[in-house]
């Protein structure tokens, strides 16, 4: 993805949506100082490059009894490229794994899920990613509260 060039509007734009992604075109413009028309028009510039994607409700996971953030960190066996890809489809059938990451050091992938208990996380791990034949090991952290949460991107 090509890295676009952002005006003070557009990027006062991308931070409002951010905070309020179903804000009336009307009200964004008012907030930005811009026009409503010009709103429309940057907007659709920010879609078409790759900027701004789907828009999404964000959900409060203890609400809907899912307030248990899980970090694991695994190991593989090697590092083969197909060995990692199925890995990868695997991780992504997995509704309660919210985010993972290949990463650098130690650990090979970073995985956050989002889970109702301990026990529901217990099977994720002991029946899911344990037992995926590229897997070596795991290492498992619980998230005690979150001090710091936000999907907001800095502009």
């Amino acid at each position: 993805m090509q890295t676009i060039t952002l005006d003070n509007i557009d990027k006062a734009i991308l931070r409002v949506l951010q905070e309020q992604g179903d804000i009336s075109q009307a009200l964004l413009a008012e907030k930005v100082g811009a026009s409503p028309a010009s709103c429309w028009r940057r907007i659709t510039k920010l879609e078409e490059a790759g900027v701004l994607r789907k828009t999404v409700r964000l959900v409060d996971a203890d609400a809907i009894g899912k307030g248990l953030n899980v970090f694991c960190q695994v190991r593989m066996k090697s590092h083969d490229p197909g060995a990692r890809h199925d890995f990868e489809l695997f991780i992504n059938s997995h509704r309660e794994v919210l985010e993972c990451y290949s990463m650098s050091g130690d650990w090979d992938y970073l995985i956050r899920a989002v889970v109702g208990d301990v026990r529901e996380y217990e099977a994720l791990l002991m029946k899911g990613i344990l037992t995926h034949d590229a897997v070596l090991s795991s290492s498992s952290h619980f998230a005690l509260k979150a001090v710091k949460y936000t999907t907001a991107l800095p502009t």
